[in-house]
């Protein structure tokens, strides 16, 4: 069996409800109504663009993060909706669909690794504007999550971060003892000191906060 995930910009509904925040939402269609989970940050924003254009049903709320139900199922609406693509393939759809930086992310299973190009070469065909993020061929199952991938448990960060980051990690910032300071990466991206620590320390956050429940 073999797995893509495909990310396609420009989305509406849920992934412009992310544009321009750190906010992630995953989503389980239930037909009539979705199913949300929300995090990071920007939640009550997110909340408040969804339930402008679906109604929220019902909300739980912790900080940081929330549970939402919505009145109705963004699926009919969807112009980004890639169903018929997958029935035409014979490729899954694998739950929870994920929106992040104002785009969809969409993981896909198929037994012949064909398909899944097909797929994507009929969705260039029609202009949606993708991308195949990750492809592999699964050759293990794990008994509690059988076709868990890294891009699951990591978090996603921003451009920002992930570029303050990585420029952190390969100066050595994160060496012991420490090889470069905060004003060095700044200078290195590009903005202000006080930026780049901002960077680091929602990434920072972000990265433990995922890894945490794996330990």
């Amino acid at each position: 069996m073999y797995e893509a995930i495909f990310r396609i910009r420009g989305a509406e509904g849920y992934a412009a409800a992310t544009a321009g925040t750190d906010a992630r939402i995953e989503l389980w269609c239930n037909d009539h109504c979705d199913l949300l989970h929300v995090t990071d940050g920007a939640a009550e924003e997110t909340l408040a663009r969804v339930e402008a254009s679906l109604g929220v049903r019902e909300s739980l709320r912790r900080e940081g993060e929330l549970v939402v139900v919505t009145e109705r199922c963004l699926k009919e609406r969807d112009p980004t909706h890639v169903e018929r693509y997958l029935r035409a393939h014979d490729c899954l759809l694998v739950p929870p669909l994920r929106y992040a930086e104002g785009a969809k992310f969409c993981r896909l299973l198929a037994l012949d690794p064909a398909a899944l190009t097909a797929c994507y070469r009929d969705l260039i065909a029609d202009g949606f504007d993708i991308s195949v993020e990750a492809k592999r061929e699964i050759e293990s199952v794990r008994p509690d999550a059988p076709l868990l991938t890294i891009e699951e448990v990591l978090p996603t960060l921003t451009a920002r971060q992930r570029e303050a980051f990585t420029t952190a990690y390969e100066r050595g910032y994160y060496a012991i003892p420490r090889e470069t300071s905060t004003a060095a990466i700044a200078a290195a991206v590009g903005v202000e000191r006080r930026t780049a620590e901002e960077h680091l320390r929602r990434a920072e956050n972000k990265l433990v906060a995922a890894l945490v429940p794996y330990l």
